[in-house]
């Protein structure tokens, strides 16, 4: 059995255990009840209204967005009302209360989760749902193409990461982690991040062994480690390419979320002034 089909008989193992799974035992993040101690309220009250008309004035084409590690999807369904301005049970992805057209892909490596999004999703025709193992470069590559190519386009306008880095991290190790970050900086426009802190980190690992499992791979040799809201951020503005525009805030457990803007020349779709600068 090759690496994925493992991860997939781990997770299908950790969702037959039912709603008392411990937390520890979601080590790629992917917790079957997110949402309820982390709800997406906490996030949106930090996101201006009309941040798409701020960030895409001139862009009459539909926006494509990537959220990955989107869990069950609460937070991707929440995120597309919120920047087009559609109020819960109100408007339709028809007829944007934004002005704006926006397709969303979210991926999420459990597909348990995904198979929850797909069934309660209420924007189907403009909200996507797969399950993709975002580090697997010879699965995500063909894949993220293939569904760019329905519109014409090489690269997504914005994608979201939110509350994933730590999990790519722990995983993955440094190199891992800088690697999805220049990987998810060549594939958008804007990238909106929410960076778990170090003391996320200490606690995933804690759970962990509480549980009488074995630690995370990685965990004890991190050299990137301390403040990772900076830390991610020098990786970014650094290594790709890309300029941070804002912070919005922390939400109320502590996790900044952060806009950055690429800078290479490799993303069609630019405004002009972007261009003359």
């Amino acid at each position: 059995m090759g690496l994925d089909g493992i991860h997939l008989k781990v997770l299908r193992e950790l969702a037959e255990e039912g709603p008392t799974l411990e937390p520890g035992a979601a080590p790629y993040g992917n917790f079957p009840n997110y949402s309820r101690f982390h709800p997406p309220e906490g996030r949106l009250r930090l996101l201006p209204g009309g941040l798409l008309r701020q960030l895409f004035p001139s862009d009459a084409r539909p926006l494509l967005g990537l959220d990955v590690g989107c869990n069950s999807g609460e937070l991707s369904v929440a995120l597309y009302r919120h920047l087009l301005g559609l109020q819960e049970g109100k408007g339709s992805p028809e007829q944007p209360a934004d002005g704006k057209d926006l397709y969303l892909l979210c991926c999420d490596i459990d597909p348990v989760l995904i198979e929850r999004a797909q069934q309660s999703s209420p924007f189907p025709n403009s909200i996507s749902f797969a399950s993709l193992d975002i580090m697997d470069s010879t699965s995500r590559e063909p894949f993220l193409s293939s569904y760019l190519s329905r519109f014409g386009r090489s690269t997504f306008d914005i994608s979201f990461c939110m509350s994933v880095t730590m999990w790519i991290h722990l995983n993955h190790g440094d190199r891992g982690l800088v690697e999805f970050l220049a990987f998810l900086s060549s594939q958008c426009r804007y990238l909106l991040i929410e960076p778990q802190p170090w003391k996320c980190y200490r606690a995933a690992a804690r759970r962990l062994r509480k549980l009488g499992r074995n630690d995370f791979d990685h965990f004890r040799s991190l050299a990137i480690n301390g403040d990772m809201a900076e830390r991610i951020t020098q990786i970014l503005t650094k290594d790709c390419t890309m300029e941070l525009v804002c912070c919005f805030g922390s939400t109320s457990w502590d996790r900044s979320l952060l806009l950055f803007k690429s800078n290479g020349s490799n993303h069609e779709g630019r405004e002009p002034s972007e261009q003359q600068q």
